[in-house]
């Protein structure tokens, strides 16, 4: 064989080409017959047209072919992914035990590279800086302690924090709210919101002061403000607040006619991992999907097949965090929580808009 694969295969090559799934690195090549180059699947260079790009199993076919390789990705070293999943992800467990959170030259010297290195590899493979991925298992662990804990005084040291006055210079990034609102069911926490009609059904928007803290869809107004309720049980709900037309304008449109990503501040709140999943899932450009498994094989946890499914199914903020980009490994759209027709309209619009941006970009 020299170019040519089974025409199941080469549409598999072609989405990690779409993804620049490390996964893949070292399961074959792409050339692309404007440059001449041939490249690994996670090459950050641009990607070729389809009608340009030619697959080989291995590099060497490649040269045979009279390609060249790239300079960028350097096709020819070994590869090195699926080590670096592993270092990375034995660096995420060593995060999720520490009492003390390592710094950047401690988790690199551990894992036998530079820092510089170490942190281009960890954001690669998991969408977040060390430090940041820290915070969040941090956040975590203080959500937990404030839910079971006598006092904040033992919650904040239980969750790692050596001073008060660091505590509470993170704290409002964390929670959203203070501790003692958090504590109480979101008390005193200000959360405005605004509901909307598009073709999809009612779609609830709201905003706590930190950003969107979650995006709804339903069938009926009544049962999205219930849905709000139960996050925030306690919280201030203040809806239909003049001035917040135009973010549930913002958010109709893009539900209407999907184009580019919908850009807002967002208010995100999960675990060390489902945040993992939920910047994997902006990562997937408009008009494409993955699948489960490709998610968890892009954030080096390539078993982690279920909860990737379940960070999925526990996001709150449709649309502007796609999880209805997200498939079964054999294109079945499978569950949805705003519903599975909803995802499939969602998928049928995308597709279209990005087709239609694509023959604008070829006239």
């Amino acid at each position: 064989m020299v170019e040519r694969v089974e025409k199941d295969e080469t549409a598999a090559w072609s989405h990690a080409v779409d993804m620049r799934d490390a996964g893949f690195d070292g399961r074959f090549v792409y050339a692309v017959r404007t440059t001449g180059v041939f490249c690994r699947p996670s090459c950050p260079a641009r990607r070729p047209k389809a009608e340009n790009t030619a697959f080989f199993a291995t590099p060497e076919e490649a040269l045979a072919a009279g390609y060249r390789p790239c300079r960028r990705c350097q096709p020819m070293a070994a590869p090195a992914a699926r080590g670096h999943a592993d270092v990375i992800a034995a660096a995420c467990r060593r995060l999720e035990s520490a009492e003390d959170l390592p710094d950047l030259t401690t988790l690199a010297r551990e894992a036998g590279f530079s820092p510089y290195h170490f942190h281009r590899l960890f954001k690669a493979a998991t969408g977040l800086t060390p430090r940041a991925y820290g915070a969040a298992v941090r956040a975590r662990a203080l959500r937990h302690h404030l839910a079971d804990s006598g006092s904040i005084t033992a919650a904040l040291y239980a969750a790692g924090f050596n001073s008060s006055g660091r505590f509470y210079e993170n704290t409002d990034a964390m929670l959203g709210m203070t501790p003692s609102a958090f504590r109480q069911g979101g008390e005193a926490a200000l959360i405005r919101f605004a509901i909307g009609q598009s073709s999809l059904g009612a779609v609830l928007v709201a905003c706590s002061l930190k950003g969107v803290c979650a995006i709804l869809l339903g069938d009926s107004p009544d049962s999205l403000i219930k849905d709000l309720q139960d996050q925030f049980p306690r919280a201030e709900l203040v809806g239909g607040e003049p001035g917040f037309e135009a973010m549930i304008a913002a958010v109709l449109a893009f539900a209407e006619n999907p184009l580019g990503d919908l850009a807002l501040p967002l208010d995100v709140r999960g675990t060390a991992f489902q945040e993992r999943v939920w910047q994997q899932l902006r990562a997937i450009p408009l008009g494409k999907t993955a699948s489960y498994a490709e998610i968890a094989q892009a954030i080096g946890m390539p078993r982690a097949v279920r909860a990737v499914a379940r960070a999925c199914a526990t996001n709150r903020i449709a649309l502007a965090i796609p999880c209805h980009r997200v498939v079964r490994s054999d294109g079945d759209p499978s569950g949805y929580r705003w519903g599975v027709e909803r995802k499939k309209e969602l998928l049928a619009r995308e597709r279209k808009a990005s087709d239609h941006g694509t023959s604008k970009a070829d006239e």
